[in-house]
């Protein structure tokens, strides 16, 4: 069989992009809520696999079929607009509502600091964050381009999961989160230049909420204790939560917060996740569509301040995340 006709033939078979990012957060510090202190990433790796007519870049211009961490480090050697930020000392709860600005999704780094004047009653303010290039950051953020020949509809695996990694799981996967923009996508003929320069002027970017029906007993103290919610330990429904959205001023708005309703419309938005999975989830989601071409993905991982179980207990834990998709339909 030519080259020509096996190209085609794969064409018809389950296309898979594997990205494994282990992320194993080792700590002594604390969440959210009470000290807002440094998360130390110890180890970070990036895996990305595809087979059967996907091809994947960091710059738009080496195209492989296997994508390392340090093809997205070095990718600003071609990649001159490059924005890759992958911490390799410190990870810090962050809060996004999911806006995008200029390509970018918003995030904010919130404090809680006690109002002596006000009670000695504790408050939350938040400063927006700015994607930088190299190994600082609070949370993850890089670009990956995929090219396929033909549409092809993708889907979420059961091996798309965050886990615990070390001895003990303390919860903190439970308060994990990763977005998705799409840039945009143009013809595969395109000069790479103009592939690298797709960015999404507005709209929202679509978040995946991995393990919201687990949380661990300190979780589920928090959240009666922090936002009213009762909930369990197993077979928990999905927590609303209103991610940040806004710069917050110190003394502005209580620690304490309600999860069922908003607590203001001007500094947070109700979140409604684009992908939601149990824990040791079994099911295979439909995760989005790729035009044949070129499409831009930026992606975003980080630990979710406002989520429930961003709290004391879950520090000192090792969590992986891993993505996984495929063509085939479940």
């Amino acid at each position: 069989m030519s080259k020509k006709k096996q190209k085609k033939t794969s064409l018809k078979s389950a296309i898979l992009l594997l990205l494994l990012m282990a992320l194993l957060l080792i700590t002594s510090s604390y969440a959210w809520f009470t000290a807002n202190q440094t998360v130390t990433v110890s180890t970070l790796q990036v895996n990305v696999k595809a087979s059967n007519g996907l091809q994947i870049s960091a710059d738009a211009t080496n195209w492989k079929t296997v994508l390392e961490k340090k093809d997205l480090s070095t990718a600003a050697g071609t990649y001159t607009d490059l924005v890759n930020q992958l911490p390799e000392t410190n990870l810090e709860p962050v809060s996004s509502a999911g806006n995008v600005t200029d390509g970018k999704m918003d995030i904010f780094y919130g404090v809680v600091e006690a109002d002596d004047t006000k009670g000695g009653e504790y408050y939350l303010s938040a400063t927006k964050q700015t994607d930088t290039t190299g190994t600082n950051g609070r949370y993850i953020a890089f670009d990956l381009f995929l090219k396929v020949d033909t549409d092809t509809t993708i889907y979420m695996t059961p091996n798309s999961k965050v886990t615990f990694a070390g001895d003990k799981d303390q919860g903190l996967k439970n308060a994990a989160r990763v977005a998705f923009i799409t840039e945009g996508n143009t013809t595969a003929d395109t000069d790479p230049s103009t592939m690298r320069k797709l960015s999404l002027t507005g709209g929202t970017a679509d978040i995946w909420e991995p393990n919201y029906n687990t949380h661990t007993s300190l979780g589920v103290a928090a959240a009666r204790d922090y936002y009213q919610v009762t909930t369990t330990t197993t077979g928990g429904s999905l927590i609303p939560y209103y991610g940040i959205k806004a710069n917050i001023p110190a003394s502005t708005i209580p620690m304490k917060q309600v999860t069922t309703a908003n607590p203001s419309d001007t500094y947070f938005s109700a979140i409604t996740p684009a992908y939601k999975t149990v824990d040791s989830s079994t099911s295979t989601i439909e995760f989005k569509q790729l035009k044949a071409g070129v499409t831009k993905i930026r992606v975003y991982m980080w630990v979710e301040g406002q989520d429930v179980d961003c709290e004391n207990g879950a520090s000192g834990s090792n969590i992986k995340f891993d993505l996984q998709f495929t063509a085939t339909a479940p």
